[in-house]
């Protein structure tokens, strides 16, 4: 069973931003959760259905007739589900501006650049799930390093965290929304956690509920928990099937209903392990089903594209650019040349075809970036936001 563990808190090394009453010493409580290598969860019919309902969501999304260039849609979502998982930590931009920021990562800052991270961390969580290998600590700080390495925050990245850590309440954890376990419990508890992901008699949705409320109770970072967790959903479905070439952009729901993807972890807290594996199938359901339609309006951007560009022959590379341009929606006349694999004249001669009938429209990034931009891309990835919200 859980437990509760009374610690004492000082403000040692905080010094003024504490305010004198929280300095301390007072009485707090860190949660400890339950292990669960071993653990046999029941769950209620109704539950089982939508679990089941949600994993043919995912299957039918990696089927799917709709998406004719997987690859490039499936980048696109990747994207999707990465920015979404930034959102929820509060970080913000538009589509455009990440796209912008992969495309010149050199000039890429704050929250670009996090962002950026993410959509990093996400690609090495799903190579993971790929792999045949069983699922290792390491696997999970490769993760967080990979994500948190930037100029802030290399200390921390790839490391279990030392200190205790809390949710909400300030600067102290004495008005605190949540407390996980003390550092010294955070080993054992990942290694367990470890061992449950590994399993493969749970059905897949299941389990990646579970591990990811296991994960975000444990907190095992200094900072980085929620979009590291939210990787680790994606490295399960990849691992176990469901999701073999297309990310269902699960963060793009939770980001949606941020309230009750939070009372879903507080009732896994409480036990109440049906809440909280209703709340995610229902979020996987929804994104399946979301991304499906997202995938039937690439596919109709994409005819509308061959259409104003007088139907260029198949083969030929302003085709083959137009099929490219869902997965780099930004590109220069070195990254077509190196997407096209043709000479510069070549992708000079794309460029402008597609250009002339405004499928790109040009940009300029920093002070030497010359680039084009399908813009029509960035604004289906718009109203898919706004569709899940609603």
């Amino acid at each position: 069973m859980p437990k509760r563990v009374k610690l004492t808190w000082t403000a040692t090394g905080h010094g003024e931003m504490v305010a004198s009453r929280d300095r301390g010493p007072f009485q707090y409580e860190a949660y400890v959760p339950d292990l669960v290598a071993l653990s046999q969860p029941q769950l209620p019919p109704d539950v089982g259905a939508r679990i089941e309902r949600a994993a043919t969501a995912c299957v039918q999304l990696d089927a799917s007739p709709g998406i004719d260039d997987l690859e490039p849609v499936a980048r696109l979502l990747l994207r999707a589900e990465s920015v979404a998982s930034s959102r929820i930590e509060g970080l913000r931009l538009s589509h455009r501006r990440i796209e912008e920021a992969r495309f010149a990562p050199g000039g890429a800052k704050g929250t670009a650049l996090s962002i950026v991270r993410n959509i990093e961390a996400m690609a090495r969580a799903i190579e993971l799930g790929m792999q045949p290998e069983p699922l290792s600590l390491d696997g999970v700080l490769s993760i967080h390093r990979t994500l948190m390495y930037t100029e802030g925050d290399r200390l921390i990245a790839g490391v279990l965290r030392e200190g205790q850590s809390w949710i909400g309440g300030g600067n102290t954890p004495r008005r605190a929304d949540f407390v996980p376990p003390p550092p010294g419990f955070v080993p054992e508890l990942m290694e367990d956690l470890m061992a449950f992901v590994n399993r493969d008699d749970l059905p897949a949705v299941t389990q990646a509920a579970i591990a990811h409320a296991q994960f975000e109770t444990i907190h095992p970072f200094a900072d980085g928990n929620g979009r590291t967790g939210r990787c680790l959903i994606h490295l399960i479905l990849r691992r176990r099937g469901l999701a073999q070439r297309v990310v269902p952009p699960v963060s793009v729901v939770l980001a949606a209903n941020a309230t009750k993807y939070v009372e879903g972890l507080t009732a896994f807290r409480e036990l109440d392990l049906a809440t909280w594996c209703g709340t995610f199938a229902d979020a996987l359901i929804v994104a399946g089903e979301q991304a499906l339609e997202l995938g039937e309006d690439i596919h109709g951007l994409k005819a509308e594209w061959l259409v104003r560009t007088g139907r260029p022959n198949k083969g030929s590379a302003a085709r083959r650019l137009i099929d490219g341009l869902v997965g780099h929606p930004v590109v220069s006349m070195e990254s077509a040349r190196q997407i096209l694999n043709v000479s510069d004249e070549a992708a000079r001669l794309a460029l402008s075809r597609l250009e002339k009938t405004e499928v790109l429209r040009q940009v300029t990034l920093g002070r030497r970036n010359r680039a084009w931009a399908a813009r029509e891309v960035f604004e289906l990835l718009d109203a898919f936001d706004a569709s899940v919200r609603s």
